[in-house]
């Protein structure tokens, strides 16, 4: 057991260091003290700004965080944020660190400030399948926490991430005593459904698994603000595996299909970026297939 200070606060964690593989990651998000705090070796502070060594500038107070998102939690009012402040724990995580299991029992709710973290289902016959990719500024396990069920998915990062942690019974607490915060919790979970919706009738209505990943290519680029441009680019830190799991197909598919457009000269790859060539061609191709 180690000791460490987080926003001035002393608090026992079991904490392992960046070396560690990805199975001590999960041994270390699933214990229940380990969301109380974070082991940062060879840490230092400047100001309100924690350096961690994964790579990560961590704010340590809400109220003066520079890394705001859009969403409603990184909009309330002093006086919601002063109490959100005084029961959330912030910690940080490498890549490949769980946060929770599918069928685990809730015990809180995750509110990702840096990072990106996939949610993923398991199926009878053993596949996995991402249901969604999720950035800064959304709350994981919010409808698990407020319904009291087992935690639908997994959620695993997909690289280092900022995560703060509030435990159920705080997060209900909040709820109750704080309207701006019940708010932000039902536009959460309202968005979540939308999106959700959204996301089946997409894949329902497609015909091919060719069309499944036109149409998800066509999202991103709509997501990335880049849908306007001639060509655009996109940021795309997945494999051909886990794009499958997005589109329920498998990894060889979406090698062939990427061949295929490549061949076509309709997308181009340059590292981790997409190019899309010819958009009005790929546009075509979800409603042709």
């Amino acid at each position: 057991m180690f000791a460490c200070i987080v926003s001035g606060k002393r608090h026992e964690s079991f904490g392992w260091s960046d070396h560690h593989s990805a199975s001590h990651s999960r041994m270390h998000s699933c214990h229940p003290v380990a969301h109380a705090a974070t082991i940062h070796f060879d840490s230092d502070f400047i100001g309100d700004i924690m350096l961690t060594p994964y790579g990560l500038d961590i704010n340590e107070n809400c109220t003066s965080c520079q890394i705001r998102s859009d969403d409603a939690f990184c909009h309330l009012s002093p006086a919601e944020l002063k109490a959100l402040e005084a029961v959330r724990y912030a910690a940080t995580y490498p890549k490949g660190a769980i946060l929770f299991v599918e069928g685990q029992a809730p015990r809180g709710v995750y509110l990702l400030c840096k990072g990106q973290v996939k949610l993923t289902l398991s199926c009878r016959d053993g596949k996995t399948l991402i249901m969604k990719i999720v950035d800064a500024g959304e709350v994981l396990g919010l409808g698990a926490t407020v319904s009291g069920a087992p935690y639908e998915v997994t959620a695993e990062t997909m690289d280092p991430c900022q995560v703060s942690f509030v435990r159920r019974d705080d997060f209900l607490r909040l709820m109750k005593e704080h309207i701006e915060i019940c708010l932000a919790a039902s536009q959460q979970l309202s968005e979540k459904y939308n999106a959700a919706c959204r996301e089946m009738r997409s894949l329902a209505l497609s015909n091919s698994a060719a069309e499944k990943l036109t149409k998800l290519l066509m999202r991103w680029s709509t997501e990335s603000g880049e849908s306007a441009k001639s060509e655009p680019h996109l940021k795309i830190g997945l494999t051909h595996e886990e794009i499958a799991q997005i589109i329920g197909t498998s990894r060889e598919t979406v090698t062939r299909l990427f061949s295929e457009l490549k061949k076509q000269q309709i997308v181009q790859s340059k590292g981790l970026t997409l190019l899309i060539r010819k958009k009005a061609a790929l546009q075509a191709l979800t409603v042709s297939q």
